[in-house]
């Protein structure tokens, strides 16, 4: 066969993720595992539940009042996507942060990342992916046939040399949490922020997605690289502010991209339902939603500190700057997680969140209430003297 042929039929089956160049190893078969769905565990009774993401409920804002007035006339084909209220509400939310850009409204944080990603890339794509990062990340990079690229995180986000490395080795996306990011709970800072910027400026075909889902209550300001490329977009769910089932997601972006993914969302969805789009709006304009919202902000950053402060008593050094966890590194995963379940509580194991980053565990702390960060910090110290001493023989 001609050489040119041969050629055009790796580069298809490349971009269309069905196999990938492995350096001087040659091409290969791309594993592209179907993605199971993973019902919750059922945990033992009296566990504490703490490895689940959840906000504390007593800290979002109620829904009875937001339903009842809602405006039940059913909302017909061809009415605008977008609730106009819900837009300028998110407009300005996003200009007190320097944000400025066209406003699409998706279902959800990983529904607007989805939409932003099919948006420029195509199947064998690399994205640059934060490591450690949330694993439902990982799965939807994996699902729509783009591949993978950890970069290092610490305390203050990226590490710049690294993402340099990624996109100058072809990495066609970068999506980063501006702060409270999971499960470290790293948060930009400004000298940081002018590092990425100043990487980012010298790719600025790369697509940028800021993933900023927990935002109000994140317990850090947002130092973001909104316009940083050409193309990019910054998504704020509701979910962790105002309610998980909201399904809500405002995105700023330039007119490109948020075109791009209207458009999509056009031909498949068509809109988020008005009905969820009034709630959202109805709960962020609400008496004491703000005052609410402050409230859960502090008390999170209070949580999170009482438990980094009990282990630091423990000789244990966790990280938990700004977010909904915390992040302890450990030597072995799975001894520590079932010692700690053995003890009535729930935490997640790292290992679905990390690349090539140390074990760790990661532990929801927005219901810990206090008292128990001292009896967990104890627990923890336990299960890491358990764990060497039965190395150890």
């Amino acid at each position: 066969m001609s050489p040119a042929t041969v050629a055009a039929a790796y580069r298809t089956l490349r971009q269309r993720g069905l196999v990938k160049a492995n350096g001087r190893r040659g091409t290969v078969v791309t594993n592209r595992p179907v993605l199971q769905s993973r019902p919750g565990r059922s945990l033992p009774p009296n566990t504490r539940d703490l490895a689940r993401g959840n906000p504390d409920p007593a800290l979002l804002p109620p829904l009875g009042p937001a339903l009842r007035r809602l405006d039940t006339h059913h909302t017909l084909y061809g009415e605008p996507a977008k609730l106009e209220r819900l837009v300028e509400l998110a407009r300005a939310d996003f200009a007190r942060d320097g944000v400025a850009g066209e406003i699409a409204i998706a279902g959800g944080a990983l529904d607007g990342i989805e939409r932003a990603l099919q948006s420029r890339l195509r199947p064998g794509d690399r994205v640059v992916v934060e490591d450690p990062t949330w694993p439902r990340i990982t799965d939807l990079v994996h699902a729509v046939a783009l591949e993978p690229e950890p970069v290092p995180v610490d305390q203050a986000g990226l590490d710049p040399d690294a993402l340099e490395l990624a996109l100058e080795s072809g990495a066609a996306a970068v999506i980063l949490t501006p702060r409270g990011q999971n499960p470290t709970g790293a948060a930009l800072d400004t000298g940081r922020a002018e590092e990425l910027r100043a990487v980012l400026s010298r790719h600025r075909d790369v697509l940028l997605i800021e993933d900023d889902y927990v935002a109000a209550v994140a317990g850090a300001p947002y130092v973001g690289l909104a316009g940083a490329t050409e193309h990019w977009t910054t998504v704020r769910s509701v979910s962790k502010v105002l309610g998980p089932d909201l399904r809500i997601a405002p995105m700023a972006g330039d007119p490109l991209t948020i075109g791009r993914i209207e458009g999509r969302q056009l031909v498949g969805a068509g809109w988020v339902s008005h009905l969820l789009q009034q709630t959202a709006a109805e709960l962020w304009e609400a008496t004491g939603t703000k005052k609410l919202l402050a409230r859960a902000e502090r008390t999170y950053a209070e949580r999170r500190s009482a438990l980094v402060g009990a282990l630091a008593s423990h000789g244990i050094d966790a990280r938990g700057g700004s977010g909904l966890g915390v992040w302890v590194p450990v030597a072995e995963e799975v001894p520590v997680v079932q010692h700690l379940l053995d003890r009535g509580w729930a935490v997640s194991a790292g290992e679905r969140y990390r690349f090539r980053t140390p074990p760790g565990i990661r532990i929801t702390t927005t219901t810990l209430v206090t008292g128990e960060a001292d009896a967990l910090a104890t627990a923890i110290a336990e299960s890491l003297q358990s764990a060497t001493a039965t190395y150890a023989g």
